[in-house]
């Protein structure tokens, strides 16, 4: 057993057995390598990546790398999930060594943690246009006894250019939505929806913006765009046709072939897409699609006291890459009947889903829908339907008898923090109310797990990150506007004071990503990579903060932000997808106070009716026995009206169901 033995993390654990003398990231390995003068190898990934575990197998496991590994290096290995601060710095370094990004990462430090090689993944033996890891470390190990003032020289211009040059500020204007709208709209792809050709990634921010933008012009353009995207993945090998969730990416353009793990975050995301585009356009599909995202995230990466894990595992071996999910027609025939295989086979299995390392395993997807079967078949579409959702069923539970790719059961803040807000959007749709109950359980038990002293922290041990505090402002807002509760409000704005004075930028705006200086360096950014940017998300939910405390400095925050991010988010186009939601926002937020009993048919109204960017406040009046106490804040009287505000301007209280959803979802924008 090395070092991480010991450690919380399950990706460093995995590692124990190896005879790499493994550390986790610490002062005394880098104390080592001073005392030692040798390089540092760093390894960065993650339990759910498929690549890391084959590089863990061809070149962990073997003697020769083992013994090149602990001879000349002092070996870090990292996890991904949990230091998410430190792998983005390394990362940021190899891609601008030139050599692209992702997992596993490995890097190449001096001791004084200066990246200078670095690639990810490395074979045993040289092939595939990659160098063989044993040649990388004799070459890169004779290069650091031999190069030493090259290499002093190289990593201060690295580091010098990694640092993200001062941001110009730029202006708030409603022109940027459509042109944001436009940049997105040209990166579509009509064929098989999403943006891109491949790797296809969800972009579930991207989605997001469009989503809320049909809902205030109506463009047929953006509907179908909308429409087709949603269908396309749901439809494709990107889908977990037989349990339910995505997976993490496509990679092809049709969203056939997928890398297979399943991560918390990309399927929370996905749910509010799903779940709010069901609402808007009534699509039954969606509903489906989200029910059944609900039900992956229920009984695969959640803990029935409370609280979601992070990822399930791509593989149960490297050597069978997505076997867990895959199918051969030998498999289908030894599970289903004659006439269901005959249906179900022309339903999912089709040669485009088949397997690189073994062609008879294929991805399920919707290769033939159901009404063409019939036509073909000559039977009943309501029986073929029957035939395809009971062979789903037997299949499903055949599935379940293999061994199950291995689940992080991490209670990562941020995560938890995204899965919350998705359940109580999609409980204030579909009005079930485990959805309500388990979000508010899961929300006090992460916070008794990882909020100490005034302290948050992204998992044990490790202190938070931005996208922790403001993922869990959202999820507090989010709680607050489905119970009315003010503790959740009250805990929303503490947790955003102290993010604020954590992590603002005080000379420019805008959020940095942690307090952690790494390389010297704090990054600020805006980028969807791949989930919404916590700075955007950051600007709405102190939107909202504003209109439920009345504090103007969250107001004039979220006026910096957006200043300061706009031309940035005018370059990147869609990777700045959510930013462009919170620029809508800025301008087209409803604040609705809600003078009436909660859960009455008027409160429920206001809560289940999509329109995008509202602001649910409950007006309450401040009590108090005697002047030892401290004031209570308690419901004000119930007026059994509904107030809407836009843009400072107060509408006539609504005091009827019917003509708070008609009002509700209409546009209510300048345009």
């Amino acid at each position: 057993m090395n070092r991480l033995y010991n450690e919380k993390s399950a990706y460093l654990r995995h590692s124990a057995s190896q005879k790499i003398d493994w550390y986790p990231w610490c002062d005394e390995a880098f104390e080592r390598a001073k005392q030692e003068d040798k390089p540092v190898f760093l390894s960065s990934g993650g339990i759910w990546c498929h690549w890391c575990h084959v590089m863990a197998k061809e070149c962990f496991e073997e003697e020769e790398i083992v013994n090149l590994l602990n001879e000349n290096f002092i070996n870090i290995k990292i996890d991904r999930d949990e230091r998410p601060d430190i792998d983005r710095r390394y990362q940021q370094a190899v891609v601008a060594m030139g050599f692209g990004g992702g997992w596993p990462l490995s890097v190449f430090l001096t001791p004084d943690k200066k990246p200078f090689f670095g690639g990810t993944y490395f074979p045993p033996e040289d092939g595939h246009g990659r160098p063989s890891f044993r040649k990388v470390l004799k070459e890169v190990s004779n290069y650091y006894k031999s190069k030493r003032e090259e290499i002093s020289e190289f990593t201060d211009r690295l580091i010098e250019f990694m640092k993200p040059k001062p941001l110009s500020q730029g202006e708030i204007q409603e022109s940027l939505i459509e042109e944001g709208l436009k940049n997105i709209l040209c990166e579509y792809d009509s064929q098989d929806g999403g943006f891109g050709r491949s790797p296809k990634f969800h972009m579930s921010g991207a989605v997001q913006f469009l989503i809320n933008r049909y809902f205030f012009n109506r463009s047929e353009s953006i509907g179908y765009a909308v429409k087709k995207t949603l269908e396309s993945m749901a439809k494709g090998g990107l889908h977990d046709q037989l349990e339910g969730g995505f997976h993490r990416y496509s990679t092809d353009r049709a969203w056939i072939i997928p890398h297979f793990e399943k991560m918390a975050d990309d399927n929370a995301w996905l749910l509010r897409n799903y779940i709010e585009a069901y609402r808007l356009f009534g699509d039954e599909y969606f509903k489906e699609v989200a029910e059944g995202i609900i039900n992956f995230l229920k009984k695969v990466l959640s803990d029935p006291e409370g609280g979601f894990y992070a990822s399930q595992d791509a593989d149960v071996t490297p050597d069978d890459e997505g076997g867990y999910f895959t199918w051969s027609a030998k498999d289908f025939k030894e599970i289903l009947t004659d006439d269901e295989y005959k249906v179900i086979s022309m339903h999912f299995l089709n040669e485009r889903g088949s397997m690189h390392h073994d062609e008879s395993k294929k991805v399920l997807f919707v290769a033939m829908e159901a009404e063409d079967i019939s036509r073909k078949i000559g039977v009943d579409i309501k029986t073929v339907k029957e035939i395809i959702n009971f062979a789903k069923g037997k299949l499903l539970s055949a599935r379940k008898r293999r061994q199950i790719p291995f689940i992080d059961s991490t209670f990562y803040t941020s995560l938890n923090g995204m899965a919350i807000s998705a359940f109580l959007h999609a409980y204030r749709i579909l009005k079930d109310p485990w959805l309500k109950d388990f979000s508010l359980k899961s929300l006090g038990r992460i916070m008794s797990i990882n909020f100490n002293k005034n302290v948050l922290f992204h998992s044990e041990g490790v202190r938070a990150v931005l996208d922790d505090y403001i993922y869990m402002v959202e999820a507090f807002i989010s709680a607050y506007e489905v119970t009315g509760e003010v503790s959740y409000l009250e805990r929303a704005d503490e947790l955003m004071e102290i993010c604020i004075s954590k992590l603002w930028d005080q000379d420019d705006g805008g959020f940095f990503d942690s307090e952690n200086t790494v390389l010297e360096i704090r990054l600020k950014s805006i980028e969807d990579i791949p989930h919404p940017s916590a700075n955007s998300i950051s600007i709405i939910q102190m939107l909202k903060l504003y209109h439920m405390t009345k504090k103007d400095k969250y107001y004039e925050y979220a006026e910096k932000a957006l200043k300061i991010f706009s031309l940035k988010a005018k370059d990147i186009g869609i990777l700045s997808g959510y930013y462009f939601c919170a620029m809508d926002a800025y301008h087209n937020m409803l604040s609705l106070t809600l003078d009436a009993i909660k859960g009455s048919e008027l409160v429920e109204t206001a809560l289940s009716s999509f329109r995008p960017y509202t602001s649910m406040v409950y007006p309450v009046k401040e009590v108090s026995s005697n002047g030892s106490h401290p004031v209570n804040k308690v419901p004000s009287a119930d007026k059994g009206s509904v107030t809407p505000c836009i843009r400072g301007v107060c509408m006539e209280p609504i005091n009827n169901p019917v003509s708070l959803r008609d009002f509700l979802e209409r546009k209510q924008e300048r345009r």
